[in-house]
């Protein structure tokens, strides 16, 4: 992390807001427990900030997609505390994961025989999860598979399967009739393994309603502020906010240009400012046109294509005596947040959320 005196933008994570989420996800539940899936460093956030906070507002359940990500977990959370690697681990890091107390999921018959032998090897039973391909043909065992472990149990020897789960693909959008369909495959494919926790629903799952809970969900997105649905009002509390300094503020004549390939022009005279963030900083060169950054409650259109380490807004809305070099404008804050960053670049606010860089100073907050 970057000093403050010396970093181009400066982000501010409230880990108080992510708390507030995982509780309200919480309230929603009724006894199905609420896990929390931190992968991919938290969402880019940092998982030694973000996985205390979550571990103390009740979270005794972690979700990471790699071996290595668990590892790192490890030392932020208590010995008590379940860690599951979501892709199960390849062939050389199996006993690496059963040794550091982390949990595989098992995503194929190979994945099986592994851990399997890796259970004779070690001459103990080994804790598992198993994924089940309900149809969005990503991770799991197939329709094929599930019943060859069913008809053959001998092939789980050694193996104790705490977990069945799998993951839905249109959650997103609750009218998809997809849910149903692989709500239903899960129950089905679930009923002729052993009896252990079932978990179905991620984020968006949660808000399809209780039928989709099973004994346990695995929000990822949604504890750090990311529209669960596609329509409607967003429940959760927003997370990141994002400030970047003003490098330079210049004056335009009508038919000057901005920017790479000059695809912006001036239709009169007008002010610019160039920001210190750009596309090395996770926001993205497509749908440049359509974003915008804030001052004191100005909206300021980015004018141009995004650069590596910089962008160009449009000041000419903002009394001139309110801003200097070095002033800095929001380009994530509570009414403008990834979802809608994410809007205007045509991509989703789970990439947004995960492309902010390494070159920001961060700042940590909670509540007073």
């Amino acid at each position: 992390m970057w000093p403050a005196s010396r970093a181009g933008a400066v982000l501010t994570v409230n880990l108080s807001a992510i708390a507030e989420n995982y509780r309200y996800l919480v309230s929603r539940l009724g006894k199905t427990v609420c896990a929390a899936v931190v992968k991919a460093d938290a969402y880019g956030l940092g998982i030694a900030q973000v996985a205390p906070v979550l571990e103390k507002a009740g979270a005794k359940h972690f979700f990471v997609a790699h071996v290595d990500e668990g590892l790192a977990l490890r030392p932020f959370l208590s010995p008590h505390i379940s860690v599951t690697v979501l892709h199960g681990p390849r062939p050389d890091a199996a006993e690496v994961c059963v040794r550091n107390n982390l949990r595989p999921v098992l995503n194929s018959l190979e994945q099986v025989a592994v851990l399997r032998d890796l259970a004779a090897k070690m001459d103990k039973p080994l804790d598992v999860a198993i994924q089940l391909d309900t149809g969005m043909s990503r991770f799991g065992l197939s329709e094929a598979d599930i019943h060859k472990l069913a008809e053959s149990p001998e092939l789980l020897n050694g193996l104790s399967v705490s977990l069945v789960m799998s993951h839905l693909a249109c959650a997103d959008t609750p009218e998809n009739p997809a849910n149903t369909m692989q709500r239903e495959r899960f129950e089905a494919y679930a009923h002729v393994l052993p009896k252990a926790v079932l978990s179905l629903s991620a984020s968006s799952g949660i808000f399809l309603g209780p039928q989709f809970h099973f004994d346990l969900v695995r929000p990822g997105a949604a504890l750090y502020g990311v529209a669960p649905q596609n329509e409607g009002d967003n429940p959760l509390k927003p997370v990141v906010g994002l400030q970047a300094h003003i490098l330079q503020i210049r004056h335009l004549s009508k038919g000057d240009r901005v920017g790479y390939g000059l695809t912006w022009q001036a239709s009169g005279s007008c002010r610019v400012a160039t920001i210190a963030t750009g596309y090395a900083d996770g926001f993205a060169r497509a749908g440049a046109a359509a974003g915008c950054a804030w001052y004191k409650g100005y909206r300021l259109p980015i004018l141009g294509r995004i650069s590596m380490d910089s962008m160009t807004v449009d000041l000419s809305a903002v009394p001139e005596c309110l801003l200097k070099e070095d002033s800095m404008v929001e380009l994530l804050n509570e009414s403008y947040g990834v979802d809608a960053v994410a809007k205007a670049e045509g991509t989703i606010g789970y990439e947004v959320l995960t492309s902010l860089g390494r070159r920001y100073h961060r700042v940590y907050a909670t509540a007073a």
